[in-house]
């Protein structure tokens, strides 16, 4: 994948949650509660980028993917292709990519309950 896809996709999916919340769809809680554990996320990958780097000990890999769950998603992708981190073992990216279908599928509801 090229290093710039999940940026680009993060950044459109944040141009779409502010779209729906300007249109009312959505609180603006929901923007920054994405922001927070995206950037959460992102530092995760950082940190277990660098342990491993350094041969110390990693973070779970159910850390991360319950942090994108909770909707750190956008930053996980972004730290996975700029960081080259986590990218190989398909295990994981099987699951990293459930759990983004599974929070879609949480937010789209949330957009039509609201």
């Amino acid at each position: 994948m090229n290093n710039f896809f999940g940026v680009v996709l993060s950044a459109v999916f944040f141009g779409a949650l502010a779209l729906a919340t300007c249109l009312g769809r959505l609180p603006p809680q929901i923007i920054a509660l994405y922001g927070v554990a995206s950037a959460v996320c992102f530092a995760l990958y950082a940190i277990d980028k660098a342990n491993a780097k350094a041969g110390r000990w990693r973070l779970p890999e159910h850390t991360l993917h319950l942090w994108s769950l909770a909707g750190g998603w956008p930053g996980a992708l972004a730290a996975q292709q700029l960081l080259r981190h986590k990218t190989r073992k398909t295990s994981f990216t099987v699951m990293f990519w459930l759990c983004v279908a599974v929070n879609g599928a949480a937010l789209y509801g949330l957009c039509h309950l609201l």
